[in-house]
């Protein structure tokens, strides 16, 4: 438990230290040799971090101290209507194990940090476009513009 929430504390510390160097770095900046070895070193570490030590902390602390082992099943209450088995066994016409539950959250963690990795590129790309400023347009799409006396 300890180690998986290590890994998740030190990703948001990774990811905040992204966001702090993209916030102070100018869209037009030339970047030095050493600059950029520096900046993909620690994105590397980055994903390195999200890929692996995540997703290893996670399936380990699920294997040890959760004991979700291939041959604990997921059961559920039971209910009237259920007879002698458990609300998830009647519901499902499957069995469900730990283990399945374990690997699905696995998935769910390398599809999050894939969507946070598109999101880091999407952000780094458009750090020097501005947002065009809203103006209220009229009902054939032209903008609304005050001219003339007294404007």
């Amino acid at each position: 438990m300890v180690a998986f929430a290590v890994s998740l504390f030190i990703t948001v510390i990774l990811v905040w230290g992204f966001y702090a160097y993209l916030k102070r770095c100018p869209a037009e900046k030339e970047f030095t040799w050493g600059e950029a070895m520096l900046f993909a070193t620690y994105v590397f570490f980055i994903l390195f971090w999200v890929y692996g030590v995540v997703p290893h902390q996670w399936l380990t602390w699920a294997d040890s101290e959760l004991n979700w082992r291939p041959d604990r099943f997921i059961v559920g209450p039971e209910l009237p209507w259920t007879g002698d088995q458990g609300i998830v066994e009647w519901a499902l016409p499957f069995t469900m194990t730990y283990l399945v539950i374990r690997d699905v959250i696995a998935v769910l963690i390398y599809g999050v940090a894939l969507a946070g990795n598109v999101v880091c590129w999407r952000h780094w790309q458009n750090r020097g476009v501005e947002k065009e400023e809203v103006t209220d347009k009229s009902e054939y799409g032209r903008p609304l513009l005050k001219e003339g006396v007294g404007a």
